[in-house]
This record gives C-alpha cells, structure tokens and sequence, in this order.
C-alpha cells in the first residue's frame, strides 16, 4: 500500500493535509483517541492550513493495551478501512486461577480458583479449540453499541447487556510459557477478534477462570511495532514544523548535537522503507 511517508529530512515540505500516515506505539492508559487528539493537537499548531486537518486510527486498541497504531492525516484518512482490514498480532499475558467481567484488569478478579494441575501442555492442548474460524462472543466491557449506547457504558452501571457472537479467525494462539499460573502468548488473529475474549474462554476451556493481564500490538499488516514513533517523540517532531513544513533551525541544530544514535529519529526515514 502506498503511502507518503513521514520524513521530517524530506527536502519537500511534510504536508499533513495531503496526507501522512505514521506509526505509533500507544503508550500504557492512553486512549486510542487520546493518541489521535494529541497528534491531531500537535499537527493543528504547525499552522498549514486554516481550518482542521482530519487526523484518525486505523484499529482501536483498548487503554490497557500497548502497541501498534496507525495513525493518517489529511487525505491519507481515506487509506484507514484499508488498514484497519488488515490482519494483527499480539503478545501478552494471561492470569489462570481468576475471572474479571471485564476479561481484562479493568475489573477486581473473582475467587481464586487452584491450578496446581495446569501444566503447558494442557493448556496448549486447549487453545487448538481457539485456533481457526471461531464464532466469538465480545466482552461486555467493549465500546461495541447495543441500542445506540457503548456496551462498556451499560456494564460499568450494572446493566446487563447481551452481544450477540461475531465472525473471527485466529491463525495461531501460540503459549510461550508458564510460570505458575501466569501464560505468555502469542495471537496472530483477524480484524475484530477480541484477545481478552480468547484468554476468557481458555480459562473457561480450562475449568479455571483467566483474565488477561496485559497486552501489545505487535503488528498490522506488514507494519510493526519495532518502526513506529513513541508519541513523545512524534510530538517533538512535530511541534518545530514551521509553515514551511521543514524543521526550524534551532530544532535542527539540537538534532545534530544530539547525534545521530537517536532511535526514534532513524524512524522517521524507516517509513520509507515499509511495504
């Protein structure tokens, strides 16, 4: 998929509103949303252009969640759907023992169920019946809409909220290890699938309870993490963008002091090097 890489080296003027498309790795808490305002912030300050420039994600990820966000502008928006279509990869944790209603941290766990029993195998055996085509019922605590309203909305008030199951496949559910009752996995999985569902229903495969710790956006499509920007670091890119869309002079000095050992600096050129 083409698209016009962010490179704030470009001899060219980097122009949000013809269209960017970045990678960002969202940090622990923040909300997708949050990302996109604060770029969509950031990117308004450059001055390029009256009016608002459209910034938007392809792929919400949850806040407890770290990872991989595709974020365009401009008339790369239209790109999203396409992006968003492509398929993921996660990596995390999961807890046997417990439940939460929310499948994730957001919630207390319920009673501690033992699991001196599990062992790696067991719960290897278990996660084929997760692999493939499944027919996957979200958590409730999802920002699915049930009668116009946020199914999370009506869970944190007590509601109970009934979803109906959903299309998903999962192409592998790969268990790194076991360390008491504490599973390292890997998902690679179909847009739509929800990775705190699938360490739900292993728990409930299990006869134990799970409930999903913590977990990171590995990948999209061909894009991965390793190439995107910390949102700090775009941030800084971005803010010393004259109208010009070239860097000021003084930004450009403190670059050069700081050698070129900066991570995320190398990025910016990296885009170009993506599928």
């Amino acid at each position: 998929m083409e698209f016009n890489p962010f490179d704030i080296h470009s001899e060219k003027p980097v122009d949000f509103a013809a269209g960017q498309v970045i990678l960002v790795d969202k940090p622990l808490g923040w909300t997708s949303f949050d990302v996109v305002n604060k770029i969509r912030f950031a990117v308004k300050h450059t001055g390029q252009k009256e009016g608002k420039i459209k910034v938007g994600h392809a792929g919400t990820l949850d806040p407890l969640a770290t990872g991989l966000l595709i974020i365009a502008t401009g008339k790369a928006t239209r790109q999203l759907d396409s992006f968003q279509g492509m398929d993921k990869i996660y990596s995390g944790h999961l807890k046997l023992g417990q439940s939460t209603p929310s499948y994730d941290g957001e919630t207390e766990p319920g009673e501690k169920t033992d699991t001196s029993h599990i062992d790696i195998e067991m719960v290897r055996e278990q996660t084929k019946k997760l692999t493939g085509n499944l027919e996957q019922i979200p958590p409730i605590y999802s920002a699915i809409k049930v009668d116009g309203r946020r199914s999370y909305r009506s869970a944190r008030q007590g509601q109970v909220t009934e979803l109906q199951a959903r299309s998903v496949r999962v192409d592998q559910f790969e268990i790194l290890s076991l360390q008491d009752d504490l599973v390292s996995f890997r998902v690679a999985c179909s847009k739509g699938t929800y990775i705190r569902s699938l360490a739900h229903d292993l728990g409930q495969a299990l006869g134990v309870g799970a409930w999903l710790t913590d977990l990171r956006r590995e990948a999209i499509g061909p894009y991965q993490v390793e190439n995107a920007f910390s949102l700090e670091s775009l941030i800084d890119l971005i803010r010393p963008l004259a109208l010009s869309g070239i860097p000021d002079s003084n930004a450009q000095e403190n670059r050069s002091e700081k050698g070129s050992d900066n991570k995320d600096e190398h990025k910016v050129n990296d885009l170009k090097d993506l599928p």
